[in-house]
């Protein structure tokens, strides 16, 4: 069972500042335009009265005041009557939402009087379904001040009660106490109960509240900026990691040309120990015949074995580096991979706190992955997502029968549900029929897919 909401708040002057925000002359960010229209009045304005400003003024005139209304004194209570979000959906969905409408305006009438009731408005654009109503706060009961004086001037006689205007007398402590019984006894009927007594909750101004949700949307925006931004750092990361691949594969290459080359080597180094002992034995015939060719052979041999010992020092720096390369990209990698993961974790999260916070945003993001799948651009997909109807000449994709559909100037336009589920329409037909129609599917082949008219 959810809990009934009652929230009462001083407004200063005639509010024409909550006018403007009731009556959706400025539209709220957190409030769906395409569901405005059916937002309304309950309670009709007298003749001439065209407003809730002007209700507020219209009361206060016809009241019969007899005190000047100070500058600062309050003209009207601001009330917000709606139930725990759940409940609200439940009450709408069972059709029972006009007579929970109704209920609200007779305990509003009973509890302040039907002629303090100036305005009731249902709000149907918003997240969940509620009433902002508006009293004016006129009481007939003598002042405090003036029981007082009564003890002075008992001489003089007594006045009779007069009209006068009190916000503090509406919304003393008693009272407020008082409403929130009585509106729960109200609500019960729709399965809604009364707050906790005593509770420490605190409630926040309109203005707080639609201030709070804004930041929070800057925030979540901020945050994913980030997230993408760091996104696209990490796969800058996984760029430079393959690169650093392709120049291990192309050391790996360079490995294998190198082990020809130390074969080559090897054969080399026998050629040399041939040549050593053809050396010896040419010393052996240079001491007994003393020519200078052999010393010269001798000196090259030398000269020889020297490359020799280069060329295998440069083999075993070239093997430490690509181990040290290897070792390094494999670090790279596994930091580059952890993280990725990491802010794919931190996105998804940040995801998830979207769809909780904006139900609808999950929604926007199906439709646009939709109607770019059926073939429609990115900036006609923008257009249809903010509620605009296009028009669309072009093939048309179904994944549903693997088929393209040729579309002649046609209106495309996303609908919007009670539900407030989004469904592409193409010539004020869902699209699905619209398929139906362009492959020229038989009844038994439609029925069996599930369309209908």
């Amino acid at each position: 069972m959810g809990y009934a909401v009652l929230h009462l708040e001083k407004a200063k002057g005639v509010d024409s500042g909550m006018s403007a925000h009731i009556e959706r002359t400025i539209q709220p960010k957190n409030a769906n335009p395409k569901r405005t229209h059916l937002n309304r009045e309950l309670i009709q304005f007298p003749e001439g009265v065209r407003n809730r400003t002007e209700a507020i003024q219209h009361r206060l005139n016809t009241a019969g005041l007899t005190r000047k209304i100070g500058k600062n004194q309050v003209q009207a209570i601001r009330i917000v009557l709606t139930g725990t979000h759940a409940d609200m959906e439940q009450i709408e969905k069972s059709g029972r939402l006009d007579e929970w409408c109704q209920d609200n305006v007779d305990w509003l009438c009973k509890t302040y009087g039907k002629g303090n009731v100036v305005s009731v408005v249902l709000h149907m654009d918003e997240e969940t379904p509620h009433l902002h109503a508006t009293i004016v706060p006129i009481v007939m009961g003598e002042r405090k001040k003036q029981k007082k004086e009564q003890t002075f001037k008992k001489r003089y006689g007594t006045k009779a009660p007069a009209p006068r205007l009190c916000a503090d007398e509406v919304m003393s402590r008693v009272n407020l106490i008082r409403y929130q019984d009585t509106y729960a006894e109200q609500m019960a009927a729709y399965g809604l109960q009364r707050g906790i007594k005593g509770s420490e909750a605190q409630h926040i101004s309109t203005h707080d509240y639609y201030r709070s949700l804004i930041a929070q949307g800057e925030d979540l925006q901020a945050n994913i900026t980030q997230l993408l931004a760091k996104a696209d750092e990490a796969q800058r990361t996984i760029d430079e990691a393959k690169q650093a691949k392709k120049v291990i594969d192309e050391a790996a290459q360079a490995k294998q040309e190198l082990a020809h080359i130390k074969a080559e080597a090897k054969k080399e180094e026998l050629k040399n120990s041939a040549t050593k002992t053809a050396t010896a034995a040419l010393n052996g015939i240079n001491s007994l015949l003393g020519g200078n060719k052999v010393n010269r052979l001798e000196k090259e041999n030398k000269e020889l074995r020297n490359e020799v010992e280069d060329l295998n020092g440069q083999i075993e720096r070239l093997h430490a580096d690509m181990q040290k390369m290897k070792d390094n990209h494999t670090r790279e990698m596994n930091r580059a991979n952890e993280q990725h993961q990491q802010e794919v974790t931190s996105l998804k999260r940040i995801l998830d706190k979207a769809y909780q916070w904006f139900p609808s945003f999950k929604r926007i993001l199906n439709m646009e992955r939709e109607c770019l799948q059926y073939g429609f651009s990115e900036e006609q997909t923008g257009k249809l997502l903010h509620g605009h109807t296009i028009n669309y000449s072009g093939w048309l994709h179904s994944n549903e029968y693997r088929r393209n559909a040729l579309a002649n100037n046609v209106s495309a336009q996303v609908i919007r549900d009670e539900k407030r589920n989004l469904f592409l329409h193409i010539n004020q037909m869902s699209i699905a029929q619209w398929f139906w129609e362009q492959f020229g599917l038989s009844e038994k082949e439609r029925q069996k897919k599930g369309i209908r008219h």
